[in-house]
């Protein structure tokens, strides 16, 4: 697949929800200030402890967070759907990248330097107070993960994944929740610190419980969403 065109434009930066609510002379200085890049699926877009500050706008596609270990397995933070940035802690601190980020698909990127950035934040109040409700929401689901991979076994850990992809998808009326794309089984299993066989297990036990069902090629659904969560809080004891 080729990637998309890259449009330099104030159209591509409305799509970011860091900027959302911004006048357009204000979008039209960022488009301006930003390098604009198109790439390939699998592109690779920095690396972990590589130099280098800019702040990514993913205007099309969608891009993965991950490192990996000493042993080689991979460790997944989180996926960037279109909309999202990254890279902003390195432009705040002027430290190493902390990981790895990968497109996933074909993609449309704009990036700030790191002075660029601060400059923004310093003339944009409204995109300051929204980079610290990130970056706090950042470290709230950070925490949790540590607390789930601490204390939870493999199971319930694929569990609390699963309920939270159903949620990102969105809980319809009658309690049920379509993954689509569903991650493959060694995505899962970066994400929660395990190997595809046990995943693969795990989705099949709750295929035959009922608690999931597949849909074509590429989809899963949650057929009772409530059923997943209690399954996590019972054993959460939250």
């Amino acid at each position: 697949m080729n990637a998309p065109q890259s449009p330099r434009s104030t159209l591509a930066l409305r799509r970011i929800a860091l900027f959302e609510g911004l006048g357009e002379a204000c979008l039209d200085r960022i488009a301006a200030e930003c390098d604009w890049r198109t790439v390939e699926a699998r592109t690779p877009l920095f690396t972990r402890a590589s130099p280098g500050g800019e702040v990514y706008f993913l205007c099309a596609g969608r891009a993965r967070i991950t490192t990996y270990a000493a042993s080689g397995r991979e460790v997944t933070f989180r996926d960037c759907e279109a909309g999202e940035h990254f890279g902003d802690l390195s432009a705040i601190d002027g430290q190493p990248r902390s990981a790895d980020v990968v497109a996933l698909e074909a993609s449309v990127l704009a990036s700030l330097s790191a002075p660029a950035f601060i400059a923004m934040l310093e003339r944009e109040p409204i995109v300051a107070m929204r980079m610290m409700r990130n970056l706090t929401a950042l470290v709230r689901r950070l925490t949790e993960r540590v607390i789930d991979l601490s204390t939870l076994g493999v199971q319930t850990r694929l569990h609390a994944e699963l309920l939270r992809l159903a949620h990102a998808g969105g809980v319809q009326s009658d309690n049920t929740a379509r993954i689509d794309p569903a991650p493959a089984h060694a995505a899962l299993a970066s994400k929660i610190s395990t190997n595809r066989e046990q995943v693969t297990r795990e989705i099949s036990a709750l295929t035959k419980s009922g608690l999931l069902r597949k849909e074509g090629l590429h989809a899963l659904v949650v057929t009772n969403v409530q059923a997943l969560a209690d399954l996590v809080t019972e054993v959460r004891g939250d």
